[in-house]
């Protein structure tokens, strides 16, 4: 079963599915204002890992991610463009969708966009203001943090010292400098819709909570996202949750940063790194192994080396699958490696330990070579087998195998044969038949390859 690191306990615990077995699954998305850059990617490959093991451990996932398409960004966006916001959100969007795409994330079950929702928003915040725990104001409504017990869990601070240490706003409408907005009034010419205090919009930590619980219900398996956002958003989710009596998510996960190179990546630093640029100029499955051999709460290094060295590793991926596709025939009996297979669920299982997972997986891909060189191509093909399908389990799928003709398959047996008799001009003959037909031969110690 897998355990993992439960950032409200501070323990590694066994994730557990919801009722009939479902494993619900939300995770913060994207604020569409801008195109996604690779801290972007790194969070959402961490939940696509996730999901994917669970899904190939046969577990019954449901896997929500949200798209936040209103927001003072995007509205003040919309105003300098002089364009509709909803132009502005649905341009990015589209860039994120594309981008996700493109490195192979799996798409969430279900996405569902915050204005889609705004009428249960209204409704939980009246619920809020009628069960005391939240207040109108001249620009909005807020939820007081002094009347949710437990405030602090997932900072691990207690509400005094959350009080203690709080940034003093210049705002006379909130009661308490740790309160936080439910509902904003807009101001004129803001996009607006109608509720019980007057025309406006939800604030960010409402929509999660809402959708979160609308489409995976109470007591949901997991919510996840980026360190940064554990307080005050995951917080100020779970404050409202709790203040209305109501189960929120059972296990809090979260995900370390990106550097790139030695910093943090910041858009204050100016080195941001746009995430469809990355993915134009390098194979994406090079970024997804970088995050693969980073533990996910760890920090994670991306730079061109790292992502060049992740790239030749993984050419070394698709020889063996290319090689695996030429021994079939000899081997098709051969199941994958129990061994691989058993130590790659270990690492995975414990707080999804994808590193040593990794490892253990291409050490397998070594082995299976030189089994193979050796000509026992069904050790070969049993190690091989157990690796891709680890490999895939994580979302790693080699490429470049090729469907070899029956014609070039006899080809290159009748070469080898030659070979074997030293008549190599023969050999070279029979080379060059298989190269008219469109393919490239390669000398192995276990034979002629056929590759396109």
């Amino acid at each position: 079963m897998l355990r993992l690191h439960d950032t409200a306990t501070g323990e590694v615990r066994p994730l557990g599915p919801n009722g009939a077995a479902e494993i619900g699954i939300y995770v913060c998305g994207p604020t569409v204002y801008g195109r996604p850059h690779i801290g972007h990617g790194r969070a959402t490959l961490v939940y696509d890992v996730l999901r994917r093991y669970l899904e190939w451990s046969g577990g019954n996932v449901r896997h929500v991610s949200n798209v936040t398409d209103i927001d003072d960004k995007i509205i003040r966006l919309a105003a300098d463009e002089h364009r509709p916001w909803q132009d502005v959100a649905r341009r990015y969007e589209d860039s994120w969708w594309s981008a996700m795409d493109r490195m192979g994330v799996a798409r969430p079950h279900v996405a569902p966009r915050a204005t889609d929702y705004i009428g249960r928003m209204v409704d939980l915040v009246a619920e809020l203001v009628a069960s005391g725990a939240a207040y109108e104001s001249g620009d909005g409504v807020y939820l007081s943090a002094s009347a949710v017990p437990g405030y602090g869990l997932l900072a691990h601070q207690s509400i005094e010292s959350l009080r203690a240490g709080a940034r003093v706003e210049l705002n006379e409408e909130k009661r308490a400098p740790i309160d936080f907005a439910l509902w904003k009034k807009a101001k004129p010419g803001e996009p607006k819709w109608p509720s019980p205090w007057g025309g406006g919009r939800p604030g960010w930590h409402t929509e999660c909570v809402v959708m979160s619980l609308e489409l995976l219900g109470d007591g949901f398996a997991l919510h996840g996202g980026g360190e940064d956002l554990r307080f005050p958003h995951h917080e100020n989710e779970r404050a409202q949750a709790v203040a209305l009596g109501r189960p929120f998510a059972r296990h809090w996960v979260h995900h370390g940063m990106v550097l790139f190179g030695e910093e943090k990546m910041s858009k204050s630093v100016g080195n941001v790194v746009d995430l469809a640029e990355m993915l134009d100029s390098h194979d994406p499955r090079a970024y997804r192994l970088v995050v693969l051999q980073a533990h996910y709460r760890e920090q994670v290094k991306v730079d061109e080396s790292r992502l060049a060295e992740a790239a030749r590793t993984l050419q070394g991926l698709d020889a063996l699958a290319r090689r695996l596709a030429e021994a079939e025939p000899q081997a098709a009996t051969a199941e994958p490696s129990c061994e691989v297979t058993h130590d790659f669920r270990a690492f995975m299982d414990d707080d999804l330990g994808s590193p040593r997972a990794v490892a253990r997986l291409f050490d397998a891909v070594k082995q299976a070579n030189t089994a193979l060189d050796g000509r026992q191509v069904k050790e070969g093909v049993s190690l091989g087998r157990a690796a891709l399908a680890g490999f895939e389990a994580l979302g790693l799928v080699a490429t470049g195998t090729v469907e070899v003709s029956e014609q070039a398959k006899d080809l290159a047996r009748r070469r080898d044969a030659a070979r074997a008799e030293r008549d190599f001009a023969l050999a070279d003959t029979l080379r060059d038949e298989i190269v008219a037909l469109g393919y490239r031969v390669e000398d192995t110690a276990a034979g002629t390859r056929v590759l396109r």
